[in-house]
């Protein structure tokens, strides 16, 4: 008769266990750059979009109606929180690898709305695939309002005056 004892599995059996499947993951073959994810948050993709809109000769402002009129004034307040003017206007969907965005803009009295388009789209997706990597599939533009040269700023003109 054969005696056999099992002795229970300690700390250390499991931490050598452990290191051998991170071992046999790690891939000495890969690049360093494949070993892991990244992941990009939509506010970052919408701050990005952001700037390269505003970039573009013809864009004015960001955003639609009341919206850009309150995010102005709040802008203006300290401590008026909400979205950031950077993002104001800008919406996008964000997968593991591709990325849409919706814009709603401004521009200026005067100047192609289809040429500034073009522009917009061609910045914004630049931008977005040089930072982070993403595809763009789709840039979407919705032109709300065209800014006169004689109209006062969303703000009503009444910055800086005493009431």
């Amino acid at each position: 008769m054969t005696d056999t004892t099992t002795r229970p599995t300690t700390g250390e059996d499991r931490a050598g266990e452990a290191g051998k499947k991170l071992q046999d993951r790690r891939g000495t073959g890969t690049p360093p750059e494949s070993r892991g994810r990244t992941t990009i948050a939509d506010s970052v993709v919408e701050k990005i979009a952001g700037m390269a809109t505003r970039e573009v000769p013809g864009i004015h402002s960001l955003g639609a109606g009341m919206a850009r009129t309150i995010g102005a004034v709040r802008d203006r307040v300290p401590g008026g929180g909400g979205r950031s003017g950077v993002t104001r206007g800008v919406k996008v969907e964000v997968g593991e690898r591709q990325a849409a965005v919706d814009l709603d803009v401004v521009v200026e009295y005067g100047v192609s709305i289809v040429d500034v388009a073009g522009d917009v789209r061609s910045n914004v997706i630049s931008a977005v695939e040089r930072m982070t990597g993403l595809e763009v599939v789709e840039v979407n533009i919705a032109v709300d309002d065209v800014h006169l040269p004689d109209e006062e700023d969303e703000t009503g003109g009444t910055e800086g005056r005493v009431t």
